[in-house]
């Protein structure tokens, strides 16, 4: 078990993010779960503990706050020590053509999934610039959730905002990656392709999700060459590689784990 690692995780309580953390507990680290759900936040943290995580700290907040980012970050370093890790999976979707994809939508949309990314790397990074007990080799990682609309349009459409905010965190990665090299704090992204959770069935009512998860996964089946979603822990996976030693060379990267969809060309002749 490490007992100094302090790895924080933004979005902890679903999807990737909770994969992630799961996962990163029965490796034994310690981990901050930050999440705007409170309720949905605590069950994450008391089944991490009872995987093995070192210590366990959760936080309900809004990313998009720069006060509350502030605190939880302060607060995480004060309960479990300098950051040895981020994992800035916070996120959200609006879909709607532009024409009619309203200013606070597209606002919101920008806020948490841009703004608090940068906000969580912002205070993470300057905690762990200020960790005196660490120095080169120290190994510090952080990883940014990018997507595959980051690099192309998505073919349903209606995905301005939500591609916009990730195209930012896509640059953002390789900007960071530059700044904090001297520091030996590697910056990476992650590219999910369609995932299994959630966030892929944003704006679907209750009524509807049946029909439409047998939709995707029949579409999935017949575009994505590995002919399927994804599980949130095979993403988790993909992480966690990012930000243990056998990835100690690789910075400003973004590792795909699509399926091979974005090797594929949309033509068939």
């Amino acid at each position: 078990m490490n007992m100094r690692s302090n790895l924080i995780i933004t979005g902890a309580a679903g999807g990737i993010g909770r994969a992630t953390a799961l996962l990163c507990a029965e490796h034994g680290m310690g981990l901050t779960l930050i999440d705007l759900h409170r309720q949905a936040i605590e069950p994450v943290a008391r089944e991490a503990r009872e995987r093995g995580a070192g210590d366990v700290l959760s936080i309900s907040c809004d990313v998009s706050v720069e006060t509350q980012i502030g605190e939880s970050i302060a607060a995480s370093v004060e309960r479990l020590g300098p950051p040895t890790g981020l994992v800035a999976s916070a996120g959200i979707e609006i879909n709607a053509p532009a024409h009619q994809l309203n200013l606070v939508d597209w606002q919101r949309t920008l806020d948490v999934n841009l703004t608090g990314a940068f906000l969580v790397c912002k205070y993470t990074l300057a905690a762990m610039v200020d960790d005196a007990t660490s120095g080169v080799g120290a190994g510090r990682s952080i990883v940014l959730v990018s997507s595959p609309a980051a690099l192309v349009g998505f073919a349903g459409g209606g995905n301005t905002a939500y591609a916009a905010s990730k195209g930012g965190v896509s640059a953002m990665t390789r900007a960071l990656a530059l700044d904090y090299a001297d520091h030996d704090i590697r910056v990476n992204a992650v590219v999910p392709g369609s995932t299994d959770t959630d966030l892929l069935y944003a704006g679907v009512s209750p009524a509807d999700l049946p029909d439409k998860r047998a939709a995707i996964s029949n579409a999935a089946r017949e575009q994505i060459p590995l002919r399927r979603l994804a599980d949130p822990r095979e993403i988790a996976h993909a992480i966690h590689w990012l930000l243990s030693p056998h990835s100690s060379y690789v910075t400003g990267s973004h590792l795909m784990c699509d399926g091979g969809l974005m090797a594929k060309s949309a033509n068939t002749f």
